[in-house]
């Protein structure tokens, strides 16, 4: 709302509809045609095809995308029984129960003529109206989720009913022009988007892919892919971890120890588990604790939880590239001559279940640096080493790329909501 006019106008305006006037708060039950969900077909999953009409459920539906890689379909008969809640082309699909409430999609020929659970709402308007692609847009701003939001008790965003969907107040230009518009713009925002999330997908899938090939499995003495130039280096050799490797504990660094403009670097445990991955280069906390009365790490250093919630999340391995970064308590500092990097892939993905196997423990798991002495290793010679933590390095830093990529876009496309939509009284 315009403070000064006390007009209702968006911040941001195309050049042609600038002098279009002031938009018009509608509330969405007035003109919409249909607000309703369907059921989950009689014998639940059992009755899904692998053909059929689509039928849409609440994982399907994304931030104005469809995902559609695990769609269910059902037979005609089952369609027909539920033949109210055919989708139509354009039609408005809203999560409405669980934890993907309030995102939503607009039907394409992919969808449409399917189907819907009672976990997906459709929402049909008047086009000539109020455009779909505009509702989408509105339903997953800011705004559109604060109005969700209050609907829910105490914020648990728990389910919507129609009688609330028909409620939503929707602030809305004056022309239909805008209104499609607006949609265009943010949605070939959110097609960008689709497509960078797609693409990060494969290259995480292809990463998946290298680690499973590139390592020698459980009785295998070589892996099945090798870079030409080891081919006739011969076979990975078996060591245990105590025999190549100094294992030590952190000390110190309590979460009340950690500052914000802190003079040393140090790393806790709980953050190999939310922030770091297999390599540590940019160190997330600091502290003024004084570093002679702490571990400090030297390059190369491979670290582990020793303590965790389960046995499996404890099998979590990260290299520390830097040297002098402050290791907390909780730690297991693998110090080795192996490539860090190498050791910290392998030991995620090859021996993950052979870690978790090693810890003790039932409400809080731990794992001691003589339990990792006797995991049993099978290793190539530095030189393969080096070459496949380079390889699955460089695949990484394409995948943090792309993750920043499609965070900056979706920033963006944030910025531009807030403007193109107007802020409106509460």
């Amino acid at each position: 709302m315009d403070n000064q006019t006390n007009r209702l106008l968006p911040d941001l305006r195309f050049p042609d509809f600038v002098n279009e006037g002031e938009w018009e708060e509608k509330k969405l039950g007035g003109i919409v045609t249909k607000v309703g969900s369907g059921v989950t077909p009689l014998g639940g999953e059992s009755n899904y095809k692998k053909v059929g009409r689509p039928f849409v459920r609440s994982q399907n539906v994304s931030w104005g995308v469809f995902l559609l890689d695990n769609i269910a379909f059902i037979d005609e008969a089952t369609h027909q029984n539920s033949v109210s809640t055919e989708i139509e082309l354009e039609d408005v699909l809203l999560n409405i129960t669980g934890a993907s409430i309030g995102r939503s999609a607009v039907a394409n020929e992919l969808v449409s003529g399917g189907n819907v659970n009672q976990h997906v709402c459709i929402i049909r308007t008047q086009k000539d109206i109020l455009n779909p692609f505009f509702v989408n847009q509105f339903l997953i701003s800011e705004l559109g989720q604060k109005q969700i939001d209050s609907f829910q008790a105490g914020g648990n965003r728990q389910g919507l009913n129609f009688e609330q969907i028909r409620s939503f107040i929707i602030p809305t230009p004056p022309t239909s022009l805008e209104q499609q518009k607006i949609a265009s713009c943010l949605s070939s925002l959110d097609e960008v988007i689709a497509a960078h999330s797609q693409k990060l997908v494969v290259l995480k899938e292809h990463k998946k892919g290298l680690m499973q090939n590139l390592f020698s499995k459980e009785g295998e003495a070589v892996p099945k892919w090798r870079f030409p130039e080891f081919e006739k280096d011969g076979e990975w050799v078996k060591r245990k971890l105590g025999e190549v490797a100094t294992i030590l504990k952190g000390k110190g660094i309590s979460k009340s120890d950690i500052v914000e403009n802190g003079n040393l670097p140090c790393i806790r445990y709980g953050e190999l588990y939310t922030h770091y991955h297999e390599t540590i280069v940019e160190i997330k906390s600091y502290t003024n604790l004084m570093a002679d009365d702490l571990v400090l790490s030297k390059e190369n250093d491979v670290i582990i939880p020793a303590s965790g919630e389960t046995q499996i999340d404890i099998a979590t391995a990260s290299c520390v590239l830097k040297n002098g970064i402050a290791l907390g308590g909780d730690l297991n500092i693998i110090r080795t001559k192996v490539n860090g990097v190498f050791l910290s892939y392998y030991l995620n993905n090859v021996k993950k279940k052979d870690i978790a196997q090693l810890a003790q423990g039932i409400s809080v798991v731990h794992l001691y640096p003589n339990q990792l002495k006797t995991l049993v290793l099978n290793m190539p010679n530095s030189k393969e080493q080096q070459k496949i933590a380079e390889c699955l390095s460089s695949l990484d830093d394409l995948i943090t790329t792309q993750s920043k990529k499609i965070e900056q876009l979706k920033l963006h496309k944030k910025g531009l909501m807030q403007g193109l939509f107007p802020k409106t009284n509460d």
